[in-house]
């Protein structure tokens, strides 16, 4: 009888560690998910900061530093591999950008360029995206968090090596209003 006892908790022990080993990957997955969708939209806006930039160029010669950061920037996310890396990119682009954008106000010429409009106006749109691609990443990493973290799953997500993830946040400069100094 004992042993029927030990069998059938054994049984229920394993059961439970196959089941929650399996939502640790569900969700593990559906971060990696998010994750990929969210770098589908930077990816859109690393392909759109050339074109911006080129015209830029045109009217803001000598705001070259300005320019390099940009770009720099740019090619930062597309070398990226991991997720830290490319959130932290994104961060440094999102910075130069602003910079960028802001320029436009010290030239009017600039400003009424109807392809810089164009571009202004498709970036705005890539950035609308990526605010919601921040917030559904976010929510499904703190999911996944919860179960990683929480009593009896993180007993389980140990053993299988599960980590915390970082969750996508603005950086203290983000924060802060954009200052553009000529």
């Amino acid at each position: 009888m004992i042993g029927i006892i030990i069998l059938i908790v054994l049984v229920l022990l394993v059961l439970w560690f196959i089941s929650t080993a399996n939502t640790l990957a569900k969700k593990k997955l559906a971060t990696e998910n998010a994750f990929a969708d969210l770098d589908t939209y930077l990816t859109k806006r690393f392909d759109l900061v050339p074109n911006l930039v080129n015209t830029v160029k045109g009217y803001a010669k000598h705001e070259k530093d300005t320019l390099e950061g940009v770009i720099s920037a740019r090619n930062k996310g597309l070398s990226a591999e991991s997720i830290d890396d490319k959130i932290a990119a994104d961060n440094e682009l999102t910075k130069a950008v602003s910079k960028l954008i802001a320029l436009s106000e010290a030239y009017p010429d600039l400003k009424a360029n109807t392809s810089f409009l164009e571009l202004q106006d498709t970036l705005k749109k890539i950035e609308d995206e990526l605010v919601g691609a921040r917030r559904y990443y976010n929510a499904v990493v703190n999911k996944y968090n919860i179960v990683v973290r929480v009593i009896p799953s993180c007993i389980v997500a140990k053993i299988l090596h599960y980590e915390k993830m970082q969750m996508y946040t603005a950086t203290e400069e983000q924060r802060q209003n954009v200052k553009v100094e000529f």
